[in-house]
C-alpha cells in the first residue's frame, strides 16, 4: 500500500491542488482518486507541470520514495478542472531506485473517463543519495536579482495565465516585455520561481516549475497564445536549499509546427536542482 511521507502544511495551495487519495491495490496496480483543480490553467487546460506534480506525488506514495529523479510525460489530451483518477503500476525496485508508469485518467458527468498524460518516471530519496564524483562544464547563467524580477502575476501574462496567480514567479524584465510588444527577438526566458504563499520549493515543485513561465518562443514575436505540450521530461539533480529557485529557458528551433524548450533550475547556493526539455505545439494566432 502507498507510503506517505511527512507532509508541507496542508493550507499550502500546491498541496491541496495535488492530493491523492490511495484507493488500493489490484493486480500489483496502485490506484488513487484525485481532483484537477482550477486555477492552476491555461486558458482553461490544467498547466502541463502542474500534471506531472500531480502525477509525480502518487508515484512516489506507491513507490515510498519521494523524489522523482526522472520523469516523462506525454499529453494525450488537454484537461479541464475536474475528478480524475491515478494508476501506477511499478516496473521494477532497486535499493537505490524504483521505476514505475502512471496515468491520470479524467472523469466526466457521464461517467466516462479519458487518459490525459501517460507517465514513465524513476523515483529515489535523494537526501540519502550517495553522490560521487562531480564535474561541472559551466556555472549558473546570470540573472538579475529576484526583487529587480518583475512579477509575473501583476502582468498581462496572468490574464490567460491563471497558474500565476498561484505563484511568485517573477521573469527578468526585457525577457518578459513581449506582453508589451517589446518582444527581444531571443528564445530565453529567465526568472525565479516561488510561491504565492511561501511554500518551500521541494523536488516535487521543480516538476511544477519546468513549465511554469511564459514560452521563451514569445520573444520571437510569435503568437502570446496556448503553447500546447507533447512531451515533458525534467530531471531532478538535488533537493533545493530554502528560497526562490532560478529558472533559465530556451529554445533553439521552431520547425514543422513545433519546438523544443530546454530549461535549468538553480537553488539559492547556486546549486542545479533541475534540468528539463519539453516538445510542444508552436503557438498560432
Amino acid at each position: 500500500m502507498a507510503t506517505e511521507f511527512p507532509a508541507h502544511d496542508v493550507g499550502f495551495e500546491f498541496d491541496i491542488a495535488t492530493a491523492v487519495e490511495p484507493v488500493g491495490v489490484v493486480d500489483g496496480v496502485h490506484h488513487f482518486d484525485t481532483r484537477v483543480h482550477p486555477g492552476w490553467d491555461i486558458v482553461g487546460n490544467a498547466n502541463g507541470g502542474y500534471l506531472m506534480a500531480l502525477v509525480g506525488r502518487a508515484v512516489a506514495l506507491a513507490t515510498g520514495r519521494p523524489d522523482c529523479v526522472t520523469i516523462t510525460a506525454h499529453y494525450l489530451a488537454p484537461c479541464p478542472a475536474g475528478d480524475a483518477r491515478i494508476t501506477v503500476t511499478p516496473v521494477r525496485a532497486g535499493r537505490r531506485f524504483a521505476t514505475t508508469m502512471a496515468s491520470l485518467f479524467l472523469r466526466d458527468a457521464s461517467g466516462g473517463e479519458k487518459e490525459i498524460i501517460r507517465v514513465l518516471a524513476t523515483v529515489g530519496d535523494l537526501s540519502t543519495d550517495p553522490g560521487g564524483p562531480s564535474a561541472m562544464q559551466r556555472s549558473m547563467p546570470e540573472i538579475a536579482p529576484f526583487d529587480e524580477c518583475l512579477l509575473m502575476s501583476d502582468t498581462s501574462v496572468n490574464d490567460f495565465a491563471h497558474i500565476h496567480g498561484r505563484l511568485a514567479t517573477r521573469g527578468q524584465p526585457e525577457d518578459i516585455a513581449f506582453r508589451s510588444g517589446d518582444a527581444s527577438g531571443r528564445a530565453t526566458m529567465r526568472g525565479w520561481f516561488a510561491f504565492a504563499d511561501d511554500r518551500p520549493v521541494d523536488t516535487r515543485a521543480l516538476l511544477l516549475a519546468s513549465d511554469a513561465f511564459p514560452p521563451a518562443v514569445f520573444n520571437l514575436r510569435l503568437p502570446a497564445a496556448w503553447v500546447p505540450t507533447v512531451e515533458l521530461t525534467v530531471h531532478v539533480r538535488a533537493v533545493p536549499a530554502p528560497g526562490p529557485v532560478a529558472c533559465f529557458f530556451d529554445t533553439r528551433f521552431v520547425q514543422n509546427g513545433l519546438l523544443e524548450e530546454d530549461g535549468e533550475m538553480w537553488d539559492s547556493n547556486g546549486v542545479l536542482v533541475a534540468q528539463s526539455r519539453q516538445l510542444a505545439l508552436a503557438p498560432r494566432g
